[in-house]
């Protein structure tokens, strides 16, 4: 029962039983592969015996079609009253299977009773299997609603003179008059509007100033229903508690409703329920350029032109897969040896990177997939699932191996991490690779002048970026005044409204006014100098003001630049910055190269702080270490902080919570070594010179089967306490340069020592002009990074096509410059 049977898919290619030529599933390693790759899986495993799954579909007859689908009612995938994601739903599949006979091929069908019994047992239980990815995948989602910790002991004051009219006419919210979004909390009737929505609808906020108010009193008062959504079966209910904010089941709802005046019996639905706005926002995708809805879009065909399917929130996944194709060195690296590549794949190929990612290649960018649909066809005819590529990436990972959505450009970055990890393993099988690992291609060096403004002197600390973020100055933006005549128009409509006059019905509603901020000024604001107080001065020998610069210290071939739209609220909450950035389709940023230390500047003394940098204290010895925990580092980073300053922030707060993290981060996010890796435990200098430490076997052979020397990673574990996974952590982030990271932390041992490191130091030739065209955006709806949907924009031989999941059309519009979350440039040819 737990063995994993890929019986739905080729583990070399996209193909499936109902490809033209099927699939074939070895009885012995339970690996489906497709007819081309028959014989590479019979040579590499010696296996005789496969089971060949021959399936056509063909569309139902009119009588026997299904009925057209009903509209979803609830925020799911795969169940009733969801969205429905079974493509096969109209089709009949008639399926046939074959026993076959290798080399020779010889085949008979099946079932056959002339066959042993032990072949039809192996037989028999493949077929009854539910498959691997239906064991992995979440195939159906739905959104879970949990109960309130708060519901069964809620505090309720006297409803005496406070009933709550069952006429909703006679709604409003108590602070301002709104009529619209109104949630009553279930502590002391108080009426008040909802929060507004991403897009500047819904309502003011005051249910929930309410809710802070009264707990400034001392009072928690966390529950509020939405009013128009009580119906006998149930409604929404939304916890302001900190430590759920979130939509939330009552199970005595009835109850407290009824304290209030209100009779759940005798309810009628007069509004949306949340779900149901979510799935306006989900199912529809026409509020927006992003998806050039109501334009004429001609689909296309071929090679580099292939969609990918929504496996249930992987538009994430799809939307970088898309533009990530584009960078020339993947079909080098990865398209061109695949066949080698497969030859050379472990025992589990499902399992092996640079098979998955050579498949993934081919499905994309080559033309296997690429015909066009026959007619009648809907798009599933040319488009991959990339399911295994899926799970590989998100393994072990505690939010990418989930059916959740979301941040793409996180996703992006830990790709990038797998990648580097897994091209330094299989760097024999990837010997041809032209330019490093992948990951070089998008990484570039920043410099950061720190000058202490008494003394003048200077340090320069160099690091490593994969993206550039730019945060977004709204106070820059160039349409002020039509902003402010704006506001002013909407705060006399909602005085009106409060008065209770009612607009003409002949006035449209009026789009909304967003701010506009010229990418110019966000580059600007990124280069700016910034003021850092408390700056330790070891040329002064204490605290001061300092001055901090960025600067790029070299440019990377290709460029991915994050526009900072999402962000945490001071309620802890996740936002959207409603504005509008217009990127440029071409930049040149060698303005901003960093010129380094200069022969009129002094240079800082390096003297440590006499006092401990992170942990606050502790003797400073080993004793006194603390780690930082995982999950607050996690926590921190998805909220868009670098991994250093998330770990420092948790050793600095001795891992107590992710709040008190939050609250250290904001305080120190100026500090000038706040993005500087965390500094290694002293007691990693302890080791005899050139002498292996005793450590864990195991630990020491997984670093090893990664191509790092025993001494490397005896330094490496040393330093990380015997922490492998942080081990290997640190010595991916020390590949330039393993052997002076190793005479960091142990002085004694001299490069000789240690040896050459295979493929260790900066890759040349990735440095160069900065002068970037875009070729990519991926762009992104909804209120945070974690609802919503992703699509792509991918210039391709000179034209702009849009990839939403499956469909790849030409764009009519282009891409919405103005509207992107993550843009990626390449490097402009002189």
């Amino acid at each position: 029962a737990y063995d994993k049977v890929y019986k739905d898919e080729c583990v070399f290619s996209f193909d499936t039983p109902l490809s033209p030529g099927g699939l074939y599933v070895n009885l012995a390693s339970f690996h489906g592969v497709g007819s081309d790759y028959l014989l590479l899986d019979h040579s590499r495993t010696a296996n005789a015996l496969y089971l060949h799954q021959c399936w056509t579909k063909t569309r139902k007859q009119p009588e026997t079609a299904t009925e057209a689908p009903a509209a979803p009612i609830k925020m799911a995938i795969g169940v009733e009253g969801g969205f429905d994601v079974d493509e096969d739903a109209g089709f009949d599949i008639v399926k046939e299977h074959f026993l076959v006979v290798m080399p020779a091929g010889s085949r008979v069908p099946y079932p056959n009773d002339a066959l042993p019994t032990v072949v039809c047992n192996s037989v028999d239980a493949i077929l009854s299997h539910a498959g691997f990815h239906e064991q992995e995948e979440v195939a159906a989602w739905q959104e879970e609603r949990v109960e309130s910790k708060y519901a069964r002991q809620l505090a309720v004051e006297s409803s005496e003179g406070n009933k709550i009219p069952p006429d909703s006419k006679k709604w409003k919210c108590a602070e301002t008059g709104a009529a619209d979004n109104l949630w009553v909390n279930l502590s002391d009737g108080h009426i008040g509007s909802g929060r507004q929505h991403w897009d500047g609808s819904g309502g003011n906020g005051s249910a929930l100033r309410h809710y802070q108010a009264m707990k400034l009193e001392g009072k928690e008062y966390p529950l509020v229903v939405k009013l128009g959504t009580i119906t006998p079966s149930g409604a929404d209910v939304y916890s302001y508690a900190p430590d759920e904010d979130d939509m939330v089941e009552d199970p005595l709802l009835a109850q407290h409703l009824s304290h209030w005046g209100i009779n759940m019996m005798s309810m009628e639905k007069t509004e949306k329920s949340m779900a149901e706005l979510q799935i306006d926002l989900n199912k529809g995708f026409d509020f927006d350029k992003i998806t050039e809805a109501g334009a004429e879009l001609q689909p296309v065909h071929g090679a580099r032109h292939v969609g990918l399917k929504n496996m249930g929130n992987t538009c994430y996944v799809n939307s970088i897969l898309q533009v990530f194709k584009e960078v020339p060195m993947l079909a080098d690296t990865y398209l061109t040896p695949a066949a080698a590549i497969y030859q050379s794949a472990p025992a589990d190929p499902t399992a092996d990177f640079p098979t998955q990612m050579a498949k993934l290649c081919t499905g994309l960018i080559s033309d296997r997939y690429a015909a066009p649909p026959p007619e009648g066809a809907d798009y599933a005819a040319v488009a991959v699932q990339p399911r295994m590529f899926k799970q590989l990436i998100g393994r072990g990972h505690a939010e990418f191996s989930t059916g959740r959505q979301q941040d793409a450009v996180e996703y992006f970055q830990h790709l990038l991490e797998t990648m580097t990890r897994a091209e330094f393993a299989a760097k024999d099988r990837l010997a041809g690779a032209p330019g490093g690992p992948t990951a070089a291609q998008f990484e570039f060096d920043v410099e950061e002048r720190v000058a202490c403004v008494e003394s003048g002197a200077v340090k320069y600390n160099v690091r490593k970026e994969n993206v550039l973020p730019l945060m977004v100055p709204v106070d820059a933006a160039t349409n002020a005044a039509a902003l402010a005549e704006f506001e002013e128009r909407r705060e006399l409509k909602r005085q009106k409204t409060t008065e209770g006059a009612v607009a003409a019905p002949s006035v449209d509603e009026e789009e909304t006014v967003r701010p506009v901020v010229p990418f110019m000024a966000c580059l600007e604001r990124v280069a700016a100098d910034e003021t850092v107080e408390d700056f330790y001065s070891s040329a002064l020998g204490r605290k001061g003001l300092a001055t901090k610069r960025f600067r790029f210290k070299t440019f990377p071939n290709v460029l991915a630049v994050q526009v900072r739209r999402y962000y945490v609220g001071e309620d802890w909450t996740p936002r959207k910055l409603d504005v509008l950035v217009p990127m440029p389709e071409e930049i040149s940023l060698e303005h901003l190269r960093g010129q380094g230390l200069q022969h009129d500047e002094t240079e800082l003394p390096e003297v440590d702080e006499p006092t401990a940098a992170v942990n606050g204290g502790g003797g400073g010895g080993a004793e006194g270490i603390v780690e930082p925990d995982a999950a607050i580092v996690s926590q921190l980073m998805g909220m868009g902080f670098s991994e250093n300053g998330s770990k420092r922030a948790a050793i600095a707060t001795s891992n107590s919570s992710a709040e008190a993290s939050m609250e250290w981060v904001f305080a120190h996010m100026e500090d000038a070594d706040f993005n500087d890796p965390v500094p290694a435990a002293a007691a990693a200098t302890t080791a005899a010179p050139g002498a292996p430490a005793a450590v864990d076997p195991e630990s020491m052979m997984m670093l090893n089967s990664m191509g790092f020397s025993e001494l490397h990673a005896t330094a490496a574990l040393k330093s990380c306490n015997g922490d492998v996974e942080r081990a290997a952590d640190w010595l991916f982030s020390h590949a330039d340069d393993l052997n002076g990271a190793m005479a960091s932390i142990n002085p004694v041992v001299s490069n000789a020592s240690v040896g050459a490191v295979p493929g260790a130091g900066t890759v040349p030739g990735l440095d160069g002009i900065g002068r970037y065209e875009l070729f990519g955006v991926v762009s992104h709806m909804g209120g945070n990074t974690a609802c919503g949907h992703y699509v792509a924009h991918v210039k391709t031989d000179g034209q702009w096509c849009i990839f939403n999941d499956r469909k790849v059309a030409k764009s009519a519009a282009g891409p919405p410059l103005e509207l992107g979350y993550l843009y990626f440039y390449k490097r402009k040819s002189v």
